[in-house]
């Protein structure tokens, strides 16, 4: 078996991939050259890697360690010695591409700014996490804390970013992910990328903060505090190594080791006063065009399989159609034949709503979703036969009417009741009451419907009684759910709930101050359930107030009871994105 060596008496087995490792040092410690070495290590054994570079400082990792000869094939994306652009929409699709063909890759983000790169790392992360389908990859997070800060700077984007990577270091190992967390300012890392790192490298250490989040990693997995006095005396290069549980049949240890130097070109190293800073002068060579050709195709299929991609082409075959009315006979009639039934619209919006969602948990609704996307095939082919034939097909005089019978204009509708399925617009109350079921997937009692909205009884039972007559929302039992025809009266602008970590911070910003603080204490403690008396502690609210939070809560299926006294965070804002 390969094993990955990082010192002359400390070699890890290659498994080591899939576990999560935290370096740490002050600056200039040697933790970049122990990040690097870890890297090489798996490149020469065949596992795939992808750096966060945000200090475009990885690059070297294609030129050997003078610079006069290629280094690694790893595809080098944004930055000064870029392959390939990054841009800042493009982390979804550079993930898809890393999920297809495995290869190595180096993400340089220095120029994006702050929002753009946590935009782009949102969609990287987020995509690697639902599609990468086994195998093994490292993950390297350059200046961690950047990434997955403790206290994250205001703003949806920058709390998604967290929440993705803190999701991939808890859950990835069982796909087969790992990752390396690279920061000099352990204290303002994330606790969860702490804590949860599995194998610690600690460079030399002297700030308090800094030294006390290490001790918080010691204390986490039960070990002696014994080295911390030594942190400061540590030399340039060297380092405590500590796997306390890997690997799982003879497990490491603590090692104090001077880590190898690295094997390739030492691009991070900090230029000294007045000196001539060296490029190297050969690349590894990488097939471009055969990287470009995967990622066309890549490309392409997402498209095929993206619903707003479905109906922006539905979108451009209406206004052709509109642009190219077909021209009416001289001296007959001029009859407007609508290609589109409104039914067939709200039908098929209603069907890619439904894709959307089923697409954000794919895992739980594989069998809806297998219906669906077949009724949305069938719709469109249906949809673009109907505006096929009307393109090419002038249109023909009606024929004439019995003489008994009155003339009817073509142009005659008539007028859908407000609230009808398929048509008109909901009055607020009953608006406000579907949306309250549409959000809820899985059903809500009336109970439930009173708290999410605020509406009495007798309001609710009333608007509930007029969508249950139009169509828009149906009972099974004890529980009410939105009909097609209510998801499609809501029309696009509808949106669902999230999942997950992006459903934790939705509500996390929505909910008011007393609620959000209850939750926020829930989740804290997830997956353990909290009593409630302990839960009055970690919020300051009495008991009545509490209960009253609760409630609210429990109706928005946020919270659960467990046992007796006790009360958990629900599940779903756990739940991995699919």
């Amino acid at each position: 078996m390969k094993r990955l060596r990082l010192s002359s008496s400390l070699a890890l087995p290659v498994d080591a991939a899939t576990q999560t490792f935290l370096v740490v040092g002050k600056r200039g410690s040697g933790k970049s050259t122990t990040a690097a070495r870890l890297v090489e290590q798996l490149l020469n054994a065949k596992v795939p890697v992808v750096v966060l570079d945000i200090a475009d400082t990885w690059w070297g990792l294609k030129a050997s360690r003078d610079g006069n000869g290629a280094g690694h094939d790893v595809y080098v994306f944004g930055g000064r010695h870029a392959d390939l652009p990054l841009e800042v929409h493009g982390g979804a699709m550079i993930a898809d591409v890393l999920c297809e063909h495995r290869v190595s890759m180096v993400l340089s983000c220095k120029h994006l700014s702050g929002v753009a790169r946590s935009q782009f790392m949102v969609d990287f992360a987020q995509t690697l996490y639902q599609k990468w389908s086994g195998g093994v990859l490292h993950l390297v997070l350059e200046e961690a804390h950047e990434l997955a800060p403790q206290s994250p700077p205001r703003g949806e984007k920058a709390e998604n970013m967290l929440g993705a990577f803190k999701r991939l270091w808890k859950l990835g190992r069982s796909s087969g992910i790992g990752g390396t967390a690279i920061t000099q300012r352990p204290a303002s890392l994330s606790k969860d990328i702490t804590t949860q790192s599995e194998i610690l490298v600690v460079h030399r250490t002297i700030g308090p903060q800094d030294v006390e989040a290490v001790r918080q990693w010691i204390k986490y997995r039960q070990q002696s505090e014994e080295i911390l006095g030594e942190l400061a005396t540590l030399k340039t290069g060297e380092a405590f190594v500590w796997a306390p549980e890997f690997p799982e049949d003879d497990p490491i240890g603590l090692k104090r080791v001077q880590i190898l130097p690295r094997e390739t070109f030492d691009s991070s190293a900090t230029p000294k006063h007045g000196e001539q800073r060296t490029e190297p002068k050969a690349l590894a060579v990488v097939d471009l065009e055969r990287l470009r050709a995967k990622m066309a195709a890549t490309i392409q299929r997402a498209k095929a399989e993206d619903p707003r991609e479905l109906r922006r082409r539905i979108a451009e075959l209406e206004r052709d159609l509109k642009a190219k009315p077909a021209a009416a006979p001289a001296n007959e009639r001029r009859v407007e034949v609508p290609a589109l039934k409104d039914v067939q619209v709200k039908r098929l919006e209603a069907a890619a709503g439904r894709i959307d969602r089923a697409m954000v948990q794919l895992g739980k609704w594989a069998q809806a979703f297998t219906g669906t996307e077949r009724e949305i095939r069938n719709l469109a082919a249906e949809i673009s036969a109907a505006i096929r034939a009307r393109l090419a097909t002038p249109a023909q005089p009606p024929a004439a009417p019995p003489r008994s019978a009155s003339p009817v204009r073509a142009a005659e509708t008539r007028p859908v009741p407000r609230g009808e399925a398929g048509g008109g617009t909901l009055g607020a109350g009953e608006r406000r009451v579907l949306v309250a079921i549409a959000q809820h997937v899985g059903g809500v009692t009336r109970e439930q419907i009173t708290v999410l909205t605020g509406y009495k009884r007798s309001s609710r039972d009333t608007y509930l009684q007029r969508l249950r007559a139009a169509g828009l929302a149906e009972f099974r039992g004890e529980l009410i759910f939105a009909t097609d025809a209510g998801l499609a009266t809501l029309g696009p602008d509808f949106e669902p709930l999230p999942s997950g970590d992006a459903l934790r911070h939705y509500w996390m910003h929505k909910l008011p101050e007393g609620e959000r603080r209850v939750l926020s204490a829930l989740t804290d403690a997830y997956p353990r359930a909290i009593e409630r008396g302990r839960l009055d502690e970690a919020t300051g609210y009495q008991r009545s107030s509490r209960d009253t939070y609760l409630q609210r809560l429990r109706a928005r299926q946020l919270v659960v009871d467990v046992g007796r006294g006790e009360v958990r965070a629900s599940d779903q804002l756990f739940q991995g994105a699919v």
